[in-house]
């Protein structure tokens, strides 16, 4: 299993999956607000992270991916799309959701309050 956390809006989340999970999996099984227009299909670049701890438990960035990432906001060293990086090693993993993300999840869910309106 690997342990993975999510950091986003000053509030964590954390969750175990096994391996082969994919992190927008992991998010959804603990419901961090990570978003997905496209459902996990690698069309969009919505459920933008960045991974700040265990990039080496994850399965490389593959071409589908890097062409997605060059369309999103405020691409990192550290961004991965959660719908292809793949956990391949147990370990702790701990990702950030991009602004884009979050962005994306409060308009996919408007009946989830969004804590950065009043």
């Amino acid at each position: 299993m690997a342990k993975v956390r999510f950091l986003a809006l000053g509030r964590t989340w954390e969750t175990e999956v096994p391996v082969g999970s994919t992190i927008l999996a992991a998010s959804k099984s603990v419901g961090a607000p990570e978003g997905d227009a496209c459902r996990g299909v690698c069309a969009c670049s919505t459920c933008h992270v960045y991974i700040t701890k265990g990039r080496e438990l994850l399965s490389e960035a593959e071409e589908d991916e890097e062409d997605i990432l060059d369309k999103a906001f405020d691409v990192r060293a550290s961004s991965r799309l959660g719908c292809q990086a793949r956990i391949e090693k147990d370990g702790d993993i701990e990702a950030e959701i991009s602004r884009e993300s979050l962005d994306a999840f409060y308009n996919e869910h408007p009946d989830v309050k969004d804590p950065r309106k009043s």
